[in-house]
């Protein structure tokens, strides 16, 4: 979702959960890497929810001073790559606590003035450890290479049926090595239907066939791209069940998650509303998601990062003072939770295995 939008939610919806973090200025750079923990703030709605988080857990900063991050995926390397989207950048947080930009600019590249988000969004590996690339106002999907972001770039979708694609937003690999991925308008310059540049009248959720064979540096291959979700307003996060029996979309306006059931051939059934937003006035709306290894979801939602069963009931909210964006599996055993909030990386050991990019 939109910077502009989050906000606006925020102001209107008027909560806040204070965490005091005293003391701790950003730095000339414009980010701050000092680390800070306190105790995390839980919502207990069910009793599943207490065997995946720790009465104790801890809510650690890892750093902060940017304006809008986006797009974790942690690497095994032990680096977390983030999108800092108002800057047009990608960036790195290594293991020793330091950030440093590793593309800029990562989206559009014109010389005029583009809008509220003109860097990348939604970033994953595929299972040769290629980062794979939503490019938001770059509206295309790309792959590097290697791990020089100025070496061969591979873009493996800019258009459907001829137009250009809106600003991908979120993607996932499939079991078959096909990348899917989501469409809404948020990185265009006015983030609207109506955005004299938007070529396609939805925004959708799309397949591209074979992505991981695509050959490194060639053109995008129009006849592997598929429309496999067409009716959503504004379709955002993305991710599969652990038996990649299930896909679920978040769907930003009007704020619910939606399952489909996913085919042998890679396509999907049709959907249902697995959960709705109903009635909670805190900030924040469905956006990046993950799956842990025992089914259940943690998504960006109202009031923090809600954890949702896998049959759809909502058991608890890891509590935030901001609006969280995403989310990204990582750590050496692979329980810890990377998020995005507003303006800062933090961290949540839990008590379980997340599903890390293929």
């Amino acid at each position: 979702m939109s910077f502009l939008s989050k906000v606006v939610i925020s102001l209107t919806a008027g909560w806040f959960l204070a965490v005091p973090f005293s003391g701790v200025q950003a730095s000339d750079a414009g980010e701050q890497q000092t680390k800070v923990s306190v105790p995390a703030k839980l919502e207990r709605l069910d009793p599943r929810f207490n065997s995946l988080v720790s009465a104790d857990a801890q809510w650690t900063r890892l750093a902060t001073g940017f304006t809008w991050v986006e797009g974790p995926v942690w690497l095994k390397s032990g680096d977390l790559m983030f999108a800092e989207i108002t800057s047009n950048s990608i960036r790195k947080l290594s293991p020793d606590g330091k950030v440093s930009i590793w593309l800029q600019p990562s989206g559009y590249r014109g010389t005029d003035h583009y809008g509220k988000e003109p860097g990348t969004n939604g970033m994953t590996v595929d299972p040769k450890g290629r980062l794979s690339v939503a490019g938001h106002a770059a509206r295309n999907i790309t792959r590097f290479e290697t791990d020089d972001p100025h070496g061969v770039v591979t873009v493996l979708a800019d258009k459907y049926e001829g137009k250009k694609l809106n600003s991908p937003n979120d993607l996932v690999y499939g079991p078959d090595g096909s990348l899917y991925f989501s469409d809404p308008p948020y990185g265009m310059r006015t983030q609207g239907d109506n955005d004299p540049e938007k070529e396609l009248k939805v925004n959708g959720v799309y397949r591209i066939k074979n992505a991981v064979k695509h050959k490194p540096g060639a053109p995008p291959n129009p006849d592997d791209l598929q429309l496999l979700v067409s009716d959503l307003q504004r379709p955002n996060g993305l991710a599969f069940s652990p038996d990649h029996k299930w896909f679920y979309v978040s769907n930003t306006a009007p704020r619910k998650w939606m399952r489909y059931p996913v085919n042998p051939d890679g396509s999907l059934g049709a959907g249902t509303v697995f959960l709705n937003v109903v009635g909670d006035r805190r900030p924040g709306v469905p956006d990046g998601l993950k799956v842990d290894s025992k089914g259940n979801i943690y998504s960006a939602g109202p009031g923090g990062i809600w954890v949702i069963a896998p049959d759809g009931t909502h058991i608890g909210t890891i509590l935030t003072d901001k609006n969280v964006s995403n989310v990204a599996w990582g750590g050496k055993d692979g329980q810890t939770l990377f998020v995005t909030v507003t303006d800062s990386i933090y961290s949540i050991h839990l008590n379980v295995r997340g599903i890390l990019p293929r």
